[in-house]
């Protein structure tokens, strides 16, 4: 699509001028009509230029304004408007009709086939005074406040201004079939509709700054150097641990010990002070030797005869051997077998599953 140009009496804040007038090789049957019926002096229209210099004089002409359309806009704010049961009451002194007027710049009958208006200082003059007066403050009420609302206010105030100058309307070169007397007019067949859906398509409403995204501040977990609760590092015991501790196993030196119940009640209710070692048997006291002058005899580890009393205090308390440390020592196959008759192994069968 070719860019649109538009002479600079379009431009904002340009004064009005002779609009530009493009017209092609042939004028059309409707245009010589319609020049026909608004002139009140009988000119021959037989060629282009005569089509030419008719039209642009007459839009030239300062009584050519054209009516757009019509708005109906409220004479003050929403919170002074008087209140009354009878709404054409309420219409009469709360509203006012304001006719949107504007003139020709632009006819193009070659390219695009349209033709542009331009709106009159006085209409934009008006329509700035209600949007700062009437329309800001209305839209000012329906927000909530915030720090920056009075410049964002401003600056909606200069924007609308700055677009109701630039603003420009075009539509199709038909329009021109509503020409009058002394180059006024007014738009049909409902291009009216659409002139006001673009003016009040300006009027924009206050929005306030979007809501900040605030940031989860979530808990920095802790750290071993931290000073947390003190069980946080304190070692846990598995399931498969208390129950292989639980399940230890100690042979007594007595062949009477059947089973390890009594030895493990004895160490859990034995205190320290109660605390005492039984002499081995004869069969474990055995000097320790590493001369074996067989193969059938085996070597005894050295074990203490003299009992031990948690009733010396005179040195400190060593520390007592554990079950399992007994259950090595005295199922090792370094132990010494003195005297020990080999035939009667099946009478004393050991009380644990191997």
């Amino acid at each position: 699509m070719p860019p649109i140009l538009l002479p600079a009496s379009a431009a904002a804040f340009a004064p009005r001028s002779t609009p530009n007038v493009v017209l092609g090789s042939k004028a059309e049957r409707w245009l010589t009509e319609t020049l026909k019926r608004t002139n009140r002096i009988k000119r021959p229209l037989n060629n282009v230029s005569q089509h030419f210099r008719c039209l642009t004089e007459t839009l030239s002409s300062p009584s050519a304004i054209w009516t757009l359309c019509s708005l109906i806009l409220p004479k003050a704010p929403e919170s002074d408007l008087r209140k009354d049961d009878n709404p054409l009451v309420e219409a009469l002194f709360n509203y006012q009709m304001l006719a949107v007027e504007a003139y020709i710049v632009h006819v193009d009958m070659v390219s695009q086939h349209e033709v542009a208006f331009k709106l009159t200082p006085e209409t934009i003059e008006t329509l700035v005074e209600y949007h700062k007066d009437i329309h800001s403050v209305d839209t000012a009420a329906a927000t909530w406040n915030w720090s920056e609302k009075e410049v964002q206010l401003k600056k909606l105030q200069d924007d609308f201004k700055q677009a109701i100058n630039r603003f420009v309307y075009r539509t199709n070169a038909i329009a021109l079939e509503g020409l009058e007397e002394d180059g006024a007019g007014e738009l049909l067949r409902g291009k009216s509709d659409e002139a006001r859906s673009a003016i009040m398509g300006l009027f924009l409403p206050l929005l306030p700054p979007p809501p900040r995204i605030v940031d989860v501040v979530r808990p920095t977990p802790l750290l071993p150097s931290s000073s947390g609760a003190e069980s946080w590092w304190q070692p846990t015991m598995s399931q498969s641990q208390h129950a292989s501790m639980d399940s230890w196993r100690m042979v007594s030196s007595s062949p009477n010990t059947t089973s390890s119940d009594a030895t493990s009640s004895m160490w859990a209710s034995m205190g320290m002070n109660e605390m005492q070692l039984s002499s081995p048997s004869s069969s474990l006291s055995e000097t320790y030797s590493t001369d074996c002058d067989s193969p059938l005899q085996f070597c005894s580890v050295p074990m203490t005869t003299a009992p031990y009393t948690a009733a010396m205090t005179t040195a400190p308390i060593p520390q007592l051997p554990l079950p399992s440390t007994l259950l090595q020592q005295q199922c090792s196959t370094s132990m010494g077998f003195g005297g020990f008759d080999w035939g009667r192994y099946q009478d004393f069968q050991l009380p644990f599953a191997m």
